[in-house]
């Protein structure tokens, strides 16, 4: 099978050009293919992995993975995807975002196999210097505006009269195909990847390389990847997810995962891990037998946390699953606590060194009616009940203080209503 064609299978491929050429192309030797990713974050969200990913598996298939950072497009704004100008980055920013891309990259490219090293290099490199006068004359004369504004991304901003499109965001996707044409001078690059609302940028840059260098090039897209729902992939309540565990905890990030929808789990299993197809068959068939059992589910949270944030983000994030769901919590590190207070559940910091349980409650929410009120009435029906634990403990005094002596690591309490609410209060 042609490495086209397990793309193929994956679900990993929306669009090519010159689709036989391609994998004839791919067959004969080391082939150099690039993505680009523009610095609008310090981290790199799990949207990205689809990209990377995709490079990696290029790179185990003997071929040079270049990873692109635009320094200076990420200055400038892809008009693709969006119906409104997007803000521009600052250049500290943009610096500081470039910093922690690279060094992310290094967690799923090889920079160091021979001819087939992943390489990273910065389009402000080749831009900054570039005057507008050389920028008209050697680049801009090569582009139609006519076929410009018929990519779907700029058409689009340019039939809605509410919104239309800055020159800056215009011009967008000029300097995307001369980073695809000097690539292709400086590194040999002769493929570009990248989702399938890039295809016009990509395309333009093959139309370049054509008349600059009179050589061809290739595109390759996949799909944008959506729920099935059809809301946007990476989103949680939370926001994004992000690769930093400093963002994205280990925790809640295995928690995204293990949380897929049943229409997504096989899917996702495809695109975001490594396994070998007789287990994702394997898979598929328990998954279609009994979906209760979440088998496909806890796979795939275990492979793309483990690819994310190796083995001990993966012991820490199951580690505190099962302390949290089994009601085990004084089986918690204090790294594991962290982890929950930074976005792994509800958390508060007590403005009293010896708070009340029940004005803790108050405090967490935790005490609401079933009007949707929350009151210090309900807080001691609750506890008075038999539904409030802390740190896996009932608690059955309505007067019982949070004190650090009994606190999880001299800070940290787990308050618990019934099986599933829990609140993080924390010590000052």
């Amino acid at each position: 099978m042609s490495l086209i064609d397990q793309f193929r299978e994956l679900g990993l491929i929306a669009q090519l050009s010159a689709d036989e050429e391609l994998v004839e192309h791919l067959q004969q030797a080391c082939r150099t293919v690039y993505c680009g990713f523009d610095p609008t974050a310090d981290s790199l969200h799990i949207g990205n992995l689809v990209p990377l990913l995709a490079l990696r598996r290029f790179q185990l298939a003997g071929h040079r993975p270049l990873l692109l950072v635009g320094g200076a497009t990420g200055m400038i704004g892809d008009p693709g995807g969006r119906d409104s100008e997007r803000e521009l980055q600052t250049a500290d920013a943009v610096e500081r975002q470039l910093a922690r891309i690279r060094q992310q990259a290094e967690q799923f490219l090889d920079f160091n196999s021979g001819e087939s090293s992943a390489i990273v290099v910065n389009n402000m490199d080749w831009t900054r210097d570039l005057s507008v006068i050389d920028y008209l004359r050697e680049i801009g004369k090569h582009f139609s505006v006519n076929a410009m504004i018929q990519k779907e991304s700029v058409r689009k901003r340019i039939e809605d009269p509410t919104k239309g499109i800055s020159y800056t965001e215009f011009s967008y996707q000029i300097l995307q195909a001369y980073d695809f044409a000097v690539l292709h001078r400086d590194y040999g690059c002769t493929i570009q990847m990248g989702g399938s609302d890039q295809w016009g940028n990509i395309t333009a840059g093959i139309d370049l390389i054509r008349r600059m260098h009179g050589e061809q090039a290739y595109a390759v897209t996949y799909p944008l990847i959506t729920k099935s729902d059809g809301t946007k992939f990476g989103k949680s309540s939370g926001g994004a997810i992000w690769l930093d565990p400093a963002m994205t905890s280990p925790f809640s990030f295995y928690q995204f995962w293990i949380n897929t929808d049943d229409a997504d789990v096989l899917k996702y299993l495809k695109i975001f891990t490594f396994l070998e197809q007789d287990r994702l068959a394997g898979l598929a068939s328990d998954h279609a037998n009994d979906p209760g059992s979440r088998v496909a589910h806890r796979e795939l949270a275990r492979e793309v946390t483990r690819l994310v944030h190796g083995e001990d983000g993966l012991a820490a994030a199951e580690r505190i699953t099962q302390a949290m769901f089994a009601n085990r919590i004084g089986d918690l590190g204090e790294g594991d606590l962290a982890q929950l207070a930074q976005d792994g559940m509800p958390s508060s910091v007590s403005a009293s060194e010896t708070p009340l349980l029940v004005d803790a409650l108050v405090e967490s929410g935790l005490a609401v009616t079933p009007r949707g009120d929350v009151t210090v009435g309900q807080a001691r029906k609750l506890i008075q009940g038999n539904a409030v634990a802390v740190n896996g403990e009932k608690i059955a005094d309505t007067e019982f203080r949070l004190v650090r002596e009994n606190a999880l690591h001299g800070k940290y309490f787990v308050l618990q209503k019934g099986k599933k609410n829990h609140h993080l209060v924390c010590l000052p």
